[in-house]
């Protein structure tokens, strides 16, 4: 038996909510790369994506920073206790920005958490607009004031952000230390925002020639795939992976029958 996995865009124009039990998602900007006519320039802004926690909503005026006395891991979930910034776009991005997040009444001053996917510009551009949040960019995580804390984040350990909310290790786009936020439990189910591991829907001709490690992202985008029901990109729509279940063709011979070996399949997308 093998599992293959097709991918369909998911409509709608930013700002796209996908509501959940604990957590909802909102796609506030949609990123894009837009080749110029002229030469080898691209005009490209990353996605931006905000994780609203469902207690937030019914406490708005909680507002406290997170401590570190417990470690990485119990600051994280203190920060991750009010809304949640996933990539912040270029800076040329700074008042659609603003506006998005007005438009879903959140400002800058209200976001405890920003997560930074990877370290390009186009991802994490505007963080100056959150002095007061804790960051996670990559793998480097601070408290505000610039205090830096250690933590156990690897692709066989994400860290726990709360209940079915969790962040990933997802190499390969920008090198080693490349991150992806999971959310579980919404109304479409997982959610990974993941950065530029998928650069948009249909991406399969064109990722590898901007992939730091194409080795490692092939590793994350299979993860990935495995595991989400909708994938938010660095460069595109977000999009629905659907999953199809094939059986293999068996041969008898007499009376026996041949069983498939190995284990379980990893996806595999097709058009």
């Amino acid at each position: 038996m093998s599992n293959l996995v097709r991918t369909e865009p998911l409509r709608g124009a930013p700002p796209l909510l996908v509501p959940g039990d604990l957590y909802s998602v909102v796609v506030l900007l949609r990123g894009y790369a837009e080749p110029e006519e002229v030469g080898d320039a691209v005009r490209a802004d990353g996605s931006v994506t905000l994780v609203l926690p469902q207690a937030w909503g019914q406490a708005s005026d909680y507002r406290e920073s997170p401590a570190a006395a417990g470690g990485a891991e119990t600051a994280l979930e203190e920060a991750a206790r009010g809304p949640i910034l996933v990539d912040t776009g270029g800076p040329w991005a700074r008042e659609a920005l603003l506006g998005a997040l007005a438009g879903q009444g959140v400002g800058p001053e209200d976001v405890t958490l920003v997560v930074g996917t990877h370290g390009h510009s186009d991802h994490i551009g505007n963080l100056g607009l959150f002095p007061g949040a804790a960051l996670l960019v990559s793998h480097d995580f601070c408290l505000p004031g610039g205090r830096y804390l250690p933590h156990g984040l690897n692709e066989k350990r994400p860290l726990r952000l709360g209940p079915g909310l969790e962040v990933w290790a997802t190499p390969g786009h920008g090198g080693q230390r490349d991150v992806s936020v999971v959310v579980t439990g919404t109304a479409l189910g997982t959610v990974v925002v993941a950065g530029d591991v998928f650069e948009r829907d249909g991406d399969e001709d064109s990722w590898q020639a901007l992939s730091e490690d194409p080795v490692a992202q092939e590793r994350s985008r299979k993860r990935v795939l495995g595991t989400a029901d909708v994938v938010v990109p660095g460069h595109g729509a977000p999009f629905r992976v659907v999953r199809e279940t094939s059986q293999p063709e068996t041969k008898s011979c007499g009376n026996s029958s041949q069983e498939p070996e190995g284990g379980e399949e990893e996806p595999t997308l097709h058009r």
